[in-house]
């Protein structure tokens, strides 16, 4: 009966200990919060191990902030794709990342050589029939008309030469061949002057045909079509040369020498952006999209700086949902999820690398605090 009794115990415990292991190893219910939504609702960790403290820490702790949301950092104006207008082969792609450049710089450039060989022929035509017409003098009348014309396109042609001379004198400073800051400089500014006669002498025209100018004669017709050959030449020129569209930051060149680029926004060259300010485009989910609005502080943190938080203001909310662009860490979002894009420009000059993936807090204005609310930390995925 002992050994009975003995055999009877251990089974019992045996049965007890792997019940327990069961147990332990059962599944907990699945989660699906994101980053930021799980660094929002963490509270600070009560000191005396009281779970009534712990509720009130994270109950003041949510009052504080009015919506959370994965974001992702930006320049100033956002991120500008660049492309080419015409399909072509790349001949020269005279910046890198990171190199600062002034608006109408030449960032890359494609294969214009069949562009100046119609150019050529075009001016070559176009001097033939100015000559033909000014040798006509049977025709009196027009006169007027002939000189707004032939000085609306000399002042085009001196735009597009002063152009020109400054792309050379930008590519030789840039490529350490010749020129000097200020030489350039020079060039660039007489770009405006030749703009504004350009629009000038345009206008001037409009305006005299406008009052019932005789009709144009043979002569003079076929001089106009020559001259609008040539404009089409140095237009199709100008559209080889993809230019920067104001001052700022080259972020990323995938345009390479020798490539063939198609006339397509799919086709990127350059990515282009102001650096002088930083913003951050955050991803507010539908059912906070009623709690942020237009001047809304912000709390930004990111994991590259874990001891940091980055301040900023809304400073644009999207009309419409639509569907999201950033990618979440943990869970993956449900297919049919829509989100509302709000934009927030952060102060002073953060760190912060455009691209990085933030999490962001919006502050609750209506809450009643004494202090500043600390930002909750953000929840390793």
């Amino acid at each position: 009966m002992p050994k009975v009794d003995s055999m009877l115990v251990t089974l019992l415990v045996a049965s007890v200990a792997a019940l327990g292991v069961a147990i332990a190893l059962k599944p907990g219910p699945a989660t699906n919060v994101s980053t930021a939504e799980a660094g929002l609702a963490t509270a600070a960790k009560p000191q005396d191990g009281s779970a009534a403290h712990a509720r009130a820490d994270a109950t003041g702790q949510r009052a504080q902030w009015a919506a959370s949301a994965t974001g992702r950092i930006e320049p100033r104006n956002g991120e500008i794709r660049l492309a080419a207008q015409i399909s072509g082969r790349i001949v020269d792609v005279p910046v890198k990342s990171a190199d600062r450049v002034k608006k109408g710089e030449v960032l890359v450039r494609l294969d214009d050589e069949d562009y100046w060989i119609r150019h050529a022929a075009a001016e070559s035509e176009a001097h033939v029939r100015k000559r033909e017409r000014d040798e006509d003098t049977e025709i009196k009348s027009g006169q007027e008309r002939r000189r707004l014309e032939d000085s609306s396109f000399d002042a085009e042609r001196a735009l597009f030469r002063t152009r020109m001379a400054f792309d050379e004198a930008a590519n030789a400073l840039r490529a350490g061949k010749s020129g000097t800051p200020q030489s350039v400089e020079e060039f660039r500014a007489m770009i405006q002057p030749a703009e504004e006669k350009a629009l000038a002498d345009r206008a001037a025209l409009a305006r005299h045909v406008a009052l019932g100018a005789p009709l144009p004669t043979r002569l003079e017709a076929s001089l106009a079509a020559a001259r609008s050959d040539q404009a089409l030449a140095e237009q199709a020129i100008e559209r080889t040369r993809i230019r920067a569209p104001f001052d700022g930051t080259v972020l990323s060149v995938p345009a390479r020498a020798g490539e063939l680029t198609a006339a397509s926004a799919e086709a990127v060259l350059v990515t282009f952006g102001d650096l002088s300010g930083l913003r951050v485009r955050a991803e507010v989910e539908e059912r906070d999209a009623t709690k942020v609005k237009i001047g809304q502080r912000v709390v930004v943190r990111a994991d590259a700086y874990p001891d940091r938080d980055f301040e900023g203001k809304v400073t644009s909310i999207a009309s419409a949902l639509g569907a999201p662009r950033i990618n979440t860490r943990g869970p993956r979002r449900p297919n049919d999820v829509e989100v509302l894009e709000v934009q927030a420009m952060l102060d002073g000059d953060p760190p912060l690398l455009t691209g990085m993936r933030v999490d962001v807090f919006f502050r609750n204005e209506t809450a009643v605090s004494a202090a500043p609310a600390e930002p909750p930390a953000a929840t390793k995925p």
